[in-house]
């Protein structure tokens, strides 16, 4: 998979320590399968490996039967139909840009100008998208709303292999913490999810550090 020696411990450690805390919090099965998946393919989307996708695939398939069943309806709508249709266009994607002697996708930086567009539309999308939200019964409205949108822009930007992706996870994974931080203060399930997010805000730092580390 291209891991260090270091990166395998501690992949490793991470995926039985959600193991562990899932049996701990009596966590359903198919918790614990897309939190299985979805850190599997943070982890292979750092790397820069296609494998990361079937992964994904998987892990957002999970994620949208949890977030409809706890009523994120925007999670549910993002997963559902853009991260599945996406992921599948993905594999296809980089195929095309592989370096062939790390088998690895060949990363790249958005300009100036492209970040400012790219940036304000998601910020203006995400109030309208949180306004409709509040009106669906959703229990995070604007966290939802932010979260859905940016992780739009998030994925489309895994997909063009741009470093400034991971500006973007930081932020989703951030707030997605706080909202089944709520999810599991309200239904007492759904622990196992907040580690997971936990996770992926912790790898968000991890990467962009190493994306601009190669870069450079």
């Amino acid at each position: 998979m291209g891991l260090t020696r270091i990166e395998k411990i501690v992949f490793i450690l991470i995926l039985l320590s959600v193991v562990l805390l899932s049996v701990i919090s009596k966590d359903k099965p198919i918790v614990l399968i897309a939190a299985l998946c979805s850190i599997t393919y943070t982890i292979l989307a750092g790397k820069g490996k296609i494998l990361c996708f079937f992964s994904g695939i998987t892990g957002s398939f999970l994620y949208s039967y949890l977030s409809f069943v706890n009523s994120l309806f925007g999670s549910f709508i993002l997963y559902a139909f853009y991260y599945i249709p996406i992921q599948i266009i993905g594999i296809f994607n980089w195929r095309k840009h592989l370096n062939k002697k790390t088998d690895s996708i060949i990363k790249t930086k958005l300009t100036k100008k492209q970040r400012l567009f790219y940036f304000s539309l998601a910020f203006i999308l995400s109030v309208i998208v949180s306004f409709i939200l509040q009106k669906t019964g959703d229990i995070t409205p604007y966290k939802d709303g932010f979260v859905g949108v940016f992780s739009v822009l998030g994925q489309y930007l895994t997909l063009k292999r741009c470093i400034e992706q991971w500006y973007v996870w930081f932020f989703v994974n951030l707030l997605s913490v706080f909202i089944w931080l709520k999810v599991f203060l309200l239904t007492g399930s759904g622990l196992t999810v907040v580690f997971m997010w936990l996770v992926y805000f912790l790898l968000s730092i991890y990467f962009l550090y190493s994306w601009k580390k190669e870069l450079n």
